[in-house]
């Protein structure tokens, strides 16, 4: 299995930022970006003793690629036909 670092790396063009969930809280992480030249915007877990600093206003704007993804799920669906009823 690949690390995030190395799949990045293989993702087209140059990333600048990196907008992910509290899930992708990880020490290793953090340091392995910027190394890249990414800069996090990854909020801590409630539960670390130090609390990590990120751009608020840029992780609430990440709302709009999980409902892109959200919106691809919808089609797969029809695509698949998951519903197979006429009325669908």
């Amino acid at each position: 299995m690949k690390t995030a670092p190395e799949v990045l790396a293989a993702a087209p063009g140059s990333i600048r930022r990196l907008s992910a969930d509290k899930d992708y809280d990880a020490d290793w992480l953090r340091p392995d970006l910027r190394e890249n030249g990414i800069t996090p915007s990854i909020p801590g877990k409630r539960d670390r003793k130090r609390k990590i600093r990120h751009d608020r206003r840029r992780y609430r704007e990440r709302w709009r690629i999980e409902a892109t993804f959200c919106r691809l799920k919808d089609f797969r669906r029809i695509v698949t036909r998951y519903e197979k009823l006429a009325r669908n």
